[in-house]
């Protein structure tokens, strides 16, 4: 049995985007509404945050320990996090409009893939895009009419790329080649109105497993390639929104989520990032392909 413990009790508003840095032994998230990046060190405890003048949806390792590729609000930047300085470098939806960058995740030839969302939920417009981000800087719209952009993650062995608009209540699947960027013959690989809660932010772990949030569901999900379940994770916390693997040797899920009036299990506060001991059973991750592009000097 997996041991689910709190890593950061201090809830984030909107936590999302946890992603591990094997170079810094330490894992970076996200507060999207807190306008906040933060750095937790597993071996000391200390959580670190820094503060942005926007949103951040998701975000990308670079080849430089401690920058990042910061998808937020309409556009990707890049951001240092010794000088907390941010610098501009590509507009991807239009100012003002009201959509705002949400998941994304590199490919394992280093591609960004990010896509955005109304930032007004209740609303329910599909108006948000699928980018994909080359590493000369070169921005392709991918898919549009998008609802809310989560769950991407790849599968190099089986050759897939894994997508999910949440309000469909469904996880798509392509065959990916790494080598052109090009995804094709679209199917369903999960209808996630055969458990509770919704699709949410995703990874894949080194045995292909599609392991997804279920937001609203108070799990996290293991999906075989096979498109079936065979492990469900329950949390303390009602919205866990993305789940990564990090620790020294990528067997510890992390897991963050999103602050609510409710209060969550067990004393948990909603909002907290979790941290889930998988050692046990076997289960390792995949360590997460920096972006290919070069950061500014």
């Amino acid at each position: 049995m997996s041991s689910v413990e709190v890593a950061v009790a201090d809830p984030a508003l909107l936590g999302e985007c946890p992603l591990w840095s094997p170079d810094e032994g330490v894992l970076y998230w996200e507060d999207i509404d807190g306008k906040a990046i933060h750095r937790f060190d597993p071996s000391t405890g200390v959580d670190e945050q820094r503060a942005l003048p926007g949103r951040p949806g998701s975000f990308a390792l670079t080849s430089t320990p401690g920058v990042l590729l910061v998808a937020t609000e309409h556009e990707v930047v890049w951001f240092d996090w010794d000088s907390a300085t941010v610098t501009p470098w590509l507009a991807l939806e239009e100012a003002g409009a009201g959509i705002r960058m949400n998941d994304g995740r590199t490919d394992t030839a280093g591609r960004f893939w990010v896509g955005s969302m109304f930032e007004d939920t209740k609303a329910a417009k599909t108006v948000g895009s699928l980018h994909r981000i080359d590493a000369d800087g070169t921005a392709t719209i991918e898919r549009t009419g998008v609802g809310t952009a989560n769950g991407l993650g790849f599968d190099a062995e089986r050759e897939r790329m894994y997508f999910a608009d949440t309000p469909t209540l469904s996880v798509v699947m392509w065959d990916y080649d790494a080598a052109t960027g090009e995804r094709t013959n679209e199917r369903e690989f999960f209808d996630y109105t055969t458990v509770d809660g919704k699709p949410d932010g995703a990874c894949v772990d080194s045995d292909g497993c599609y392991w997804s949030a279920s937001v609203h569901g108070w799990a996290v999900t293991r999906i075989t390639p096979d498109g079936v379940v065979d492990r469900r994770i329950n949390v303390p916390v009602k919205k866990p929104t993305m789940p990564a693997f990090g620790g020294p040797n990528l067997d510890t899920l992390f897991v963050t989520s999103i602050a609510t009036d409710e209060p969550g299990r067990d004393g948990v506060a909603q909002g907290a990032l979790l941290a889930i001991d998988v050692s046990g059973e076997g289960i390792t991750g995949r360590a997460e392909t920096p972006f290919a592009g070069t950061p500014p000097a």
